[in-house]
């Protein structure tokens, strides 16, 4: 072992960590890369942002979400923040998944209530016809 600048101990030859290997081309890869440098394969998953930027978009299109219909649920990305290991990133798909299901309930009420308010505009109108003869 040699002495460092502090007068510690260190090892001359520090134990190698575990090299990963691509699963399609099996040259060795860094624990780092998303991609193998040889092959271009995908081997790790990339972070999802967790800018404020990023937070705000997310919980915006979560908003407006059931008004569209859901028909851009598939472009949705509070999916896979929900499944992420991230603790950070799975805090903003939950929030993501609440704004969502508020917003559910919100429309769902707003439709019963201009819908019964139309009904009901209907039945008066009826009543008042009906009532002239």
């Amino acid at each position: 072992m040699e002495p460092n600048y502090n007068g510690q101990n260190i090892e001359s030859n520090p134990t190698p960590q575990p090299q990963e290997t691509c699963p399609v081309c099996h040259q060795p890869i860094l624990p780092q890369y998303y991609y193998c440098p040889n092959c271009g394969n995908k081997v790790h998953r990339e972070p999802l942002s967790t800018s404020v930027k990023s937070q705000i978009s997310i919980y915006l299109f979560s908003a407006i979400l059931p008004v569209i219909g859901f028909l851009f649920v598939k472009r949705w990305p509070g999916i896979k923040y929900a499944k992420s290991k991230d603790p950070k990133e799975r805090q903003i798909g939950q929030i993501a998944w609440t704004i969502v299901i508020i917003s559910t309930i919100l429309v769902i009420y707003f439709a019963y209530v201009a819908t019964n308010r139309a009904v009901q505009s209907a039945l008066n109108s009826m009543n008042m016809d009906l009532g002239a003869f």
